[in-house]
């Protein structure tokens, strides 16, 4: 845990207050995937029925609710992809490990119906689009394990490395309140951390791209880099003069290179070339 207040410059205060006062957006389509209050998601169905799927996952340190990525999800639409963005029980209310995590499973189980899809989040969303990324490396017997994965990963300045938040003490210890308490991190910790369940592997077996700015000032960089040195396979991408919150603005350079990614990782992977050897 860290005693070091969190400080950060006037440019990046008013880049998350500009990004997070945004007016949330009424989805067109509601639905439930389970039966908790909390088990529900948002729909924004694209006008070609063969568009890609990208599931989104909201940030807010596990504690706050799905509406501020409301534009940003509508955004996505616009630009030709449904986009489905679920609900989670959360810190402070009915979530914290293991509620977030089952909830993650079963959205993922659920909401896609069958369909590939890019899952993509935000922040702390990203650590659990990671986390789902790797659930095919949990033990066997675990829960949450399966060989059923996004078809691709979109991070976008996640919180990778849950130790890394822990000894930082990012938002008033939120990775430690998620993991139950000091005594609970050493237990839990090699079933939550996408690091951690990274570091026998090295890989996920899923296209997975990590990007952030390389103005962030919520996050220590490490969250990133640490994270895809141990992910031999996946892709770092920087984009220079860019906060943590602008990722997700509509309309901003910033949300455009998101676009320009997913669009990539949404695409079919190339066919063979060559002369047949038949």
């Amino acid at each position: 845990m860290s005693d070091t207040p969190r400080t950060i410059s006037d440019f990046a205060a008013a880049e998350e207050l500009r990004v997070l006062s945004l007016k949330p957006v009424a989805a067109p389509v509601h639905g439930r995937y389970g039966p908790h209050p909390n088990q529900v998601y948002d729909l924004w169905p694209a006008d070609d029925p063969d568009a890609p799927l990208v599931v989104l996952l909201h940030g807010g340190y596990w504690r706050y609710d799905r509406m501020h990525l409301t534009p940003f999800a509508a955004h996505l639409a616009r630009q030709g992809f449904t986009v489905a963005l679920p609900g989670f029980r959360r810190m402070g209310g009915a979530g914290g490990y293991p509620a977030t995590f089952d909830d993650i499973a079963l959205a993922l189980a659920t909401v896609p119906q069958g369909r590939p899809y890019t899952l993509a989040g935000h922040c702390s969303g990203g650590h659990l689009a990671l986390w789902a990324g790797a659930r095919g490396l949990l033990p066997a017997d675990s829960p949450w394990h399966t060989t059923e994965l996004p078809d691709a990963v979109l991070a976008l300045a996640p919180v990778a490395d849950l130790t890394g938040a822990i000894r930082a003490g990012l938002s008033n210890d939120a990775a430690l309140e998620l993991l139950g308490g000091p005594g609970l991190v050493e237990e839990r910790l090699p079933l939550a951390d996408p690091l951690t369940l990274l570091r026998a592997a090295g890989t996920t077996g899923v296209p997975t791209v990590v990007l952030h700015g390389d103005a962030d000032e919520e996050l220590p960089h490490a969250q990133f880099t640490d994270y895809t040195a141990v992910h031999l396979d996946a892709e770092l991408v920087t984009l220079p003069g860019t906060g943590h919150y602008v990722l997700i603005e509509p309309g901003s350079a910033a949300s455009r290179s998101v676009v320009d990614t997913l669009g990539r990782l949404s695409r079919p992977p190339a066919a063979p070339t060559g002369r047949s050897t038949q």
